[in-house]
C-alpha cells in the first residue's frame, strides 16, 4: 500500500521515459522491416515487454539492454511454426491488438491470450476485418473477445470497412501489417474515429520507416502492395500520457513543473492536447522545443470533449475535483473496455474521497470545491486511475493506494518519481 504525502507548492524537474505507445508501434515496424534497427529510449515497461515477447514467439529477436532495443527484422519473411504457440500478453490490449495483424502475416498456428481482463476487452471488429482480407482468425472463446486462434498464412488485402466508434488500435493494426499484405490494404471508416491521434502515431512510424500513407482525413487510408520497412535507427521521445500526472501536479499543488524529453511543438501524440485544457482550467504553460513548463493557477471546471484523449480522462477528474465549478467529460465510453472499467472505477474511488461524481453512458461529471476526506482507496488494477489517485493525495491527507505496483504496467519507476517531487 502506498500513502501519498501532501505537498505544497511543488517545484521540479522531471524527465519523462520513452511513450509507450511510440514503442509499441516502433517494435513492430522494425520486426517486420528488413534488416537489424536500434531503439533507443526504450521504456522498459510490461506493455512493453509484452510486445517484445510476442514478436519473440513469432520468430523476431529482439534485445533489451540500457533503454535501448535492437530488433532484428525479417523483412515479413517467416518460416513454418510447428505445432500451436500460445502468445500470453497479460493486460496489454495494445500488444494484442497490434501483433494480432502481424501473427496472421507469419506462417503457423498461434493463440493470442492474457489475463482474465483481457478476455473481457473487445477485438470482434479487427478479427472480422482480418477475415475479410483473407486471413484465418477466430475468437476460441465468447464471440468478439481473446483468445484469438489464427491460422497464419499471410493476408490477402483488400479493402474493409471499419467502425470507427471503438477503438483506433483495430485500425492500427491493419495498418502495420499492411505493407505485407499481397494487395495492400484499403480502409474505410464508418463513424467518427475515436483516439485519432493514436492513428496519427502509427502513419508517421511508418513513414519514419519508409512506408506511406494515403489518406482522406480519419475516413480513409490505403496502403499499397509491393512495399515494406527499412531498418532504422531512432530515438523515442518521452511519454506524454505518463507527463500529464506531473502537469497536474503543478495544477493541484500551484507549483511548478518542467518535464524535459516532451517535444510538444513535433510530437504526433495526440495527449499533447492536455496543455490547451490546462491553460482553460486556469494554468500558465511554457512550450519549449524539448521541454514544457506547467505552473498551476486558479482552476476552474470546465466542460471537454475528450475522445481525442481517453487515457487523460483519469487525471482531469483528479484535477477537476480541485477546481471551481463542476467539470463535464463526454464522448469517452470506449474507457469502459480499458484496464478496467475506467468511468466506474474513478466513479467509485472518488466518491469514498467524499467527492461528488456523477458517472454518465460516455463520460463523467466531476464537482470541485467539495469537502474531501482522505481513505484507502482500489485502483481495480488500472496503472492509470493508481497515477491518477496520486494526483489527489497531493491535497488531501490520508490517501492510501492499494496494491500500486500495478503502475509497472506503463512506468515502473513513477512511485520513486513521485516521491521526488
Amino acid at each position: 500500500m502506498k500513502e501519498i504525502r501532501p505537498k505544497n507548492s511543488i517545484e521540479a524537474r522531471i524527465k519523462l521515459p520513452g511513450s509507450k505507445s511510440l514503442i509499441h508501434r516502433t517494435l513492430i515496424a522494425a520486426g517486420l522491416a528488413g534488416g537489424e534497427s536500434r531503439l533507443s529510449g526504450f521504456l522498459e515497461c510490461e506493455d512493453t515487454l509484452y510486445t517484445v515477447k510476442g514478436l519473440g514467439e513469432l520468430g523476431i529477436t529482439t534485445r533489451v539492454a540500457e533503454e535501448a532495443v535492437a530488433v532484428c527484422g525479417t523483412g515479413g519473411t517467416f518460416p513454418l511454426r510447428r505445432g500451436i504457440l500460445q502468445i500470453f500478453l497479460g493486460n496489454s490490449g495494445t500488444s494484442f491488438r497490434l501483433l494480432l495483424s502481424a501473427a496472421a502475416l507469419t506462417r503457423g498456428h498461434y493463440i493470442l491470450t492474457g489475463e482474465a481482463r483481457m478476455l473481457e476487452r473487445p477485438v470482434g471488429e479487427l478479427v472480422r476485418a482480418l477475415k475479410n482480407l483473407g486471413a484465418d482468425a477466430s475468437c476460441i472463446g465468447m464471440e468478439g473477445v481473446p483468445p484469438v486462434f489464427v491460422k497464419a498464412r499471410g493476408i490477402r488485402g483488400g479493402k474493409v470497412v471499419m467502425d470507427g466508434g471503438t477503438s483506433s488500435q483495430y485500425i492500427s493494426s491493419l495498418l502495420l501489417a499492411a505493407p505485407y499484405m499481397d494487395k495492400g490494404l484499403e480502409i474505410e471508416v464508418k463513424g467518427e474515429l475515436v483516439s485519432k491521434g493514436y492513428v496519427d502515431l502509427t502513419t508517421d512510424v511508418m513513414a519514419r520507416f519508409g512506408v506511406d500513407v494515403v489518406r482522406d482525413g480519419y475516413d480513409y487510408f490505403q496502403v499499397p502492395p509491393s512495399q515494406g520497412y527499412g531498418p532504422r535507427r531512432l530515438t523515442i521521445e518521452g511519454d506524454v500520457s505518463s507527463a500529464s500526472y506531473f502537469w497536474a501536479a503543478a495544477a493541484v499543488t500551484g507549483g511548478k513543473v518542467t518535464t524535459e524529453n516532451i517535444c510538444p511543438f513535433g510530437t504526433r501524440q495526440g495527449d499533447i492536447g492536455f496543455l490547451r485544457i490546462l491553460a482553460e482550467m486556469g494554468c500558465k504553460i511554457e512550450k519549449n522545443r524539448h521541454h514544457v513548463v506547467v505552473t498551476g493557477g486558479r482552476l476552474s471546471g470546465i466542460e471537454i470533449d475528450m475522445r481525442t484523449m481517453p487515457d487523460l480522462v483519469p487525471t482531469l477528474a483528479a484535477i477537476a475535483l480541485f477546481a471551481h465549478g463542476k467539470t463535464t467529460i463526454r464522448n469517452v465510453p470506449h474507457l469502459r473496455f480499458k484496464e478496467s472499467d475506467r468511468l466506474k472505477s474513478i466513479t467509485k474511488e472518488l466518491s469514498r474521497l467524499g467527492a461528488h461524481v456523477v458517472e454518465l453512458p460516455d463520460g463523467l461529471i466531476v464537482h470541485g470545491d467539495h469537502k474531501l476526506k482522505g481513505a484507502i482507496i482500489n485502483p481495480h488494477n488500472d496503472h492509470r486511475i493508481a497515477m491518477s489517485l496520486a494526483i489527489v493525495g497531493l491535497r488531501l491527507p490520508g490517501v492510501k493506494i492499494e496494491a500500486e505496483t500495478c503502475v509497472k504496467k506503463s512506468f515502473p519507476h513513477f512511485w520513486e518519481v513521485w516521491d521526488s517531487l
